[in-house]
């Protein structure tokens, strides 16, 4: 069985799509359509089932899913390890993080990686996307909910704190804050309501029915400008607020999230040198930096 043939084959079973396939592998997508026929042809199965809307794999598909995924982590491995030296350490790693984390912890370990190691490619999805880690979406992925499924290596980073925030002369413009209940009184910045990325950042239920978000986005960066320019108050992490001079903590013995960031990569992938190497300095980045 040609190894090239089950790359392409791993790639159209990721992404269903001869075009995105082809485009992944920098291939033209008739070429990824007769490589799979070949492989079909060779083992005599049908591997996917062609539909409108793209392709599916089959039993028979699955199955050999399972095979050809642990060949390549053997194959990525060998590739990584085998006669290298760390500091030759090369090839892309893509993490995915929410903006927040990608800005404010990732930049600068990312920095840093590519200096140290110049053969080295970082890739970085800052949104709050769910990305697949079994279709290699992602290689290392940081979360604010443990996942609770899948063939993955979990590690607990830190805890980060969120608190209500306002620029001074936004305060000082303000009716005083008494209570949370005094939030009503003021305008309320805050995600697009239909369009948050998850529950774990809807953050207007556990304030008050009394907050309303008069200026909302999908952008947290979006969200802080608009808080430090005196546009209304809302929730900020602190790691992100202490690089705004001029914003004030509103009511922090009322309300104060804590969060928990985790570290995620899949069981097949994680000893990967460039792989550990990544996360491995993007955990302790974090560790040492962001909530100084």
């Amino acid at each position: 069985m040609n190894w090239d043939d089950l790359k392409i084959f791993l790639t159209l079973a990721r992404t269903c799509r001869l075009s995105e396939a082809g485009k992944r592998l920098k291939i033209d997508h008739s070429t990824v359509s007769r490589r799979v026929k070949a492989l079909e042809h060779s083992t005599s199965t049908v591997l996917f089932d062609r539909q409108p809307t793209g392709y599916t794999l089959t039993a028979a598909g699955q199955e050999l899913l399972e095979y050809a995924t642990k060949m390549e982590a053997i194959v990525l491995q060998a590739e990584s390890n085998v006669g290298q030296q760390s500091e030759r350490i090369t090839g892309p790693v893509r993490i995915a993080a929410p903006d927040s984390i990608a800005t404010f912890a990732i930049a600068g370990a990312a920095q840093k990686l590519c200096e140290t190691y110049p053969y080295l490619q970082v890739e970085i999805l800052a949104n709050s996307q769910r990305y697949s880690l079994s279709k290699r979406e992602a290689d290392f992925m940081i979360s604010v909910s443990r996942p609770k499924t899948g063939r993955l290596k979990i590690q607990k980073i830190t805890d980060v704190s969120l608190h209500l925030y306002a620029s001074e002369d936004f305060v000082a413009s303000s009716p005083k804050f008494n209570t949370i209940y005094d939030l009503k009184k003021v305008r309320g910045i805050a995600y697009v309501q239909d369009l948050i990325p998850s529950e774990e950042f809807d953050y207007v239920p556990m304030l008050s029915p009394d907050f309303c978000a008069h200026l909302t986005s999908t952008s947290v960066h979006l969200q802080a400008e608009a808080i430090s320019n005196g546009a209304g108050v809302g929730v900020m992490h602190d790691f992100m607020a202490k690089n705004y001079t001029n914003l004030v903590q509103i009511l922090p013995e009322e309300f104060t999230l804590t969060k928990t960031l985790w570290g995620v990569v899949h069981e097949d992938y994680a000893d990967i040198t460039r792989i550990k190497t990544v996360s491995r300095t993007i955990i302790e980045h974090i560790q040492s930096n962001l909530n100084d």
